[in-house]
């Protein structure tokens, strides 16, 4: 089972919980950003990559942060991409954002799902209208492409 089949499993079962109850997967996921006692409302996208890259022992961010996904396994173009085993890294949000080498700043990561067209691509991932979903974005959102190191798997 590649790392993307694995996140599709919690399609449709994961999702923030409203008020003070706190989904137990996504406070999981954080815990593997070392970030402890905290909610389902603070962003977790990355995490959730964090936690899914953790079970299948791969190398991975240890952070929170979208942005740090820009600096594990091999850097690919989009083009190149094959559903499986590749993290895309976005931009978040409109307007004048910092290109990929402010590691620091906002975004979002997600796993390459295949590609809408010419301008498109899908991606899998948490924290997508709160849940774990397969979502469309516009490829000129995208700041870096990354496949994951496969050699412990061989």
């Amino acid at each position: 089972m590649t790392l993307l089949e694995f996140a599709q499993r919690f399609v449709g079962e994961v999702a923030e919980r409203p008020g003070i109850a706190d989904h137990p997967f996504i406070v999981w996921c954080h815990e593997s950003c070392r970030l402890m006692d905290t909610s389902d409302e603070v962003p977790w996208c990355s995490s959730f990559v964090n936690r899914l890259c953790w079970v299948y022992s791969l190398s991975r961010s240890h952070s929170a942060k979208a942005r740090s996904w820009l600096t594990i396994g091999v850097a690919i173009p989009i083009a190149q991409a094959t559903p499986g085993w590749c993290v895309v890294i976005m931009k978040r949000g409109a307007g004048v954002q910092p290109g990929p080498e402010d590691l620091n700043a906002s975004g979002h990561v997600t796993l390459f799902a295949g590609m809408d067209g010419f301008d498109f691509f899908l991606g899998t991932g948490g924290n997508q209208r709160n849940n774990v979903t397969t979502e469309r974005y516009p490829i000129s959102q995208v700041l870096g492409v990354r496949r994951l190191r496969l050699d412990h798997l061989t």
